[in-house]
């Protein structure tokens, strides 16, 4: 069993996915890949079945009937990494925003620094390392960040990173009935549950760059969604306990 599930939700991804599977199974380090696909109308889940025949050991899919939102579609797919054995798995785009080729970076945070969660941060010693996106949403995605790290104080600078890579342990004991975020406030409550429950956290400096081919699932109002549930997550947090029971 390879120690690696990188977890991709996919969406009408017919443009990128026979693309993003070929670069993960390129790299000299390997990982095993598992699919999510929310019933994309373009065909996506039958391109990953078709190349199944090439990987039949390594590409697995999920697919489920309708669009339930990111943070269900990482969720199943943590629950298949754990039911199988894995002992680390990643999040990361199917438009190639982010490089497949830092997988390895935060595997080697992850399994021989020692930390728990690996974060590939667009935001880090003050750079800004993020290549064809607008000024707008550069400044929408720093600001949301800035709050978060107000609001909560938990020591991240990209606090809305989609890339990450997460040990086994971590994962078994974050209740994912108690995750509130089914959209992309997913990443930041995860991130600060992880926080919360004393996991030591990484953040690795990556290049985002914005998507080429299909169509970007961000819109401002989920920013607004990440930004105004913040202050509920950190209001609820404050009545709850965070034990961690060690293995």
């Amino acid at each position: 069993m390879n120690k690696g599930l990188v977890i991709i939700p996919t969406y009408n991804e017919k443009e990128n996915v026979a693309l993003m599977i070929e670069a993960v199974f390129d790299l000299s380090m390997q990982f095993d890949l598992l699919i999510v696909d929310d019933g994309s109308p373009d065909g996506t889940a039958a391109i990953v079945k078709h190349m199944q025949g090439i990987w039949p050991d390594r590409l697995h899919i999920l697919e489920r009937e309708g669009k339930h939102g990111l943070g269900t579609a990482y969720i199943a797919g943590f629950q298949y990494g754990l039911d199988k054995g894995y002992e680390y798995m990643f999040e990361m785009d199917c438009d190639f925003s982010h490089d497949p080729r830092d997988l390895e970076k935060l595997f080697n945070a992850c399994a021989k620094d020692g930390f728990d969660v690996a974060i590939g941060s667009r935001y880090v010693d003050g750079l800004v390392n993020v290549v064809n996106w607008p000024i707008s949403r550069v400044m929408m995605s720093i600001f949301a960040s800035l709050y978060v790290r107000f609001i909560t104080g938990i020591p991240v600078s990209d606090t809305t990173a989609g890339f990450k890579c997460y040990r086994r342990h971590v994962l078994e004991t974050i209740p994912f009935n108690k995750i509130k975020f089914v959209g992309y406030a997913f990443q930041i409550e995860m991130k600060f549950t992880a926080w919360k429950y004393g996991f030591k956290i990484k953040e690795i400096p990556i290049i985002f760059t914005d998507r080429s081919r299909g169509e970007s699932k961000m819109t401002r109002g989920i920013f607004q969604e990440a930004v105004l549930g913040v202050l509920q997550m950190r209001i609820y947090s404050l009545f709850r306990k965070y034990l961690r029971v060690e293995a």
